[in-house]
């Protein structure tokens, strides 16, 4: 996290949670967001067979959700409580298979602008203990202001 990051809300942390739980394509796939600091958060997904392509490898397109979700909640743990996030475009690398026990992606915010934050992401395949890079994304989020998330 940079320390040039400032959260405009103080519960920027409980409303990010809130928000990830309410997030029913996480609850899916058995995502779970360990870390939320501002600017930065991560999403943890344990491997099961339900999310490998052909290979085992968990599937790109798993990949590309937890990075897009990861950058996505680091760019909101900056807004003001009244403002929402919508990704406009991200570009993934997948660098290396998503094999392990465990994927971590690692969000965080690389410029924060009132309509524009530029974010990344790395996640990495947890495989044995050994921790491997295997996607890199750089996404840019709308802020959307005054328009709160709908509850389920």
């Amino acid at each position: 996290m940079s320390p040039m990051h400032k959260a405009q809300d103080p519960h920027f942390a409980e409303r990010v949670r809130a928000s990830f739980s309410r997030q029913q394509a996480m609850t899916l796939i058995g995502a779970r967001m360990p870390v939320i600091e501002a600017g930065y958060t991560e999403i943890h997904l344990p491997h099961k067979a339900e999310i490998t392509q052909q290979h085992g490898f968990i599937h790109g397109g798993v990949v590309g959700m937890i990075a897009d979700s990861a950058a996505g909640y680091a760019a909101s743990t900056l807004t003001g409580h009244e403002t929402g996030v919508l990704t406009v475009e991200y570009k993934l690398n997948l660098v290396a298979p998503a094999e392990g026990q465990l994927l971590i992606a690692e969000g965080s915010v690389v410029r924060y602008g009132r309509t524009l934050i530029v974010t990344r992401a790395e996640v990495f395949a947890i495989n044995h203990g050994k921790k491997n890079l295997c996607a890199l994304m750089q996404q840019t989020i709308m802020a959307v202001h005054g328009k709160k998330e709908k509850a389920l």
